[in-house]
């Protein structure tokens, strides 16, 4: 199976805590004096998964990375043809991630809403319009974003997210700057999939109290 669905898994995560994860970490935090450092751990082993998969990321073939990137977009098209999206949100690929840019250019012909984010600082996001992929300028970070766009002010039907590490729970590591988190725990109502290499998808992932599920991760085999 491609998808991993999170709502049937969220349930059987947490039962054993008797609280949702929020509940359970805010009541750990109180009761245990060694707190800090549980998260001083976390973050070494983000960090640490971070710099181990980023490396095998970017080894791989780019034939490799093609083929596989191919995959997940024929993959994502039939699950927005599925679903009748209307509204999508992604982000721009970069290096070795995913590469989503086909679909996008893909969505934009079919006339779809397609809104993609421009980093700022203090972990926010400005979402904008997408109309062309090659009507793009620098921004910070190394990151890019589309020149001379409107920003979009609505709801999304769907999430497409990038990371470095995920879980079949739906918890993902991403690049450390936090900016993902902030903006997801604002999509109630959207769609939101992760999506990845078969071999950023590992047993668990360290979570913090700000990391946000997703609903699904799309993760083929190669």
């Amino acid at each position: 199976m491609p998808f991993f669905d999170i709502e049937q898994t969220k349930a059987a995560t947490l039962s054993s805590f008797g609280c949702k994860k929020k509940q359970w970490q805010t009541a750990f935090n109180t009761r245990c004096p060694q707190s800090k450092t549980m998260n001083q751990i976390i973050k070494a082993q983000k960090k640490h998964l971070r710099e181990t998969i980023l490396e095998q990321r970017d080894n791989l073939p780019r034939q490799a990375l093609n083929a596989y990137s191919e995959k997940i977009c024929a993959q994502l098209w039939a699950y927005i043809l599925e679903k009748n999206v209307a509204v999508i949100h992604s982000y721009l690929t970069m290096g070795s991630e995913v590469n989503v840019l086909p679909l996008l250019h893909k969505a934009l012909e079919n006339n779809l809403t397609v809104v993609v984010p421009k980093t700022l600082k203090k972990r926010q996001m400005q979402n904008l319009i997408l109309k062309d992929l090659k009507d793009m300028e620098a921004g910070i970070f190394g990151t890019y974003h589309p020149k001379d766009s409107e920003e979009y002010p609505g709801e999304y039907d769907l999430i497409i997210v990038a990371g470095l590490a995920f879980d079949k729970n739906g918890f993902r590591v991403g690049y450390g700057g936090g900016y993902y988190d902030t903006f997801l725990v604002e999509q109630i109502a959207a769609k939101k999939i992760g999506v990845c290499y078969p071999f950023q998808l590992v047993e668990n992932v360290p979570v913090e109290t700000h990391d946000i599920q997703l609903d699904l991760v799309l993760c083929p085999p190669w």
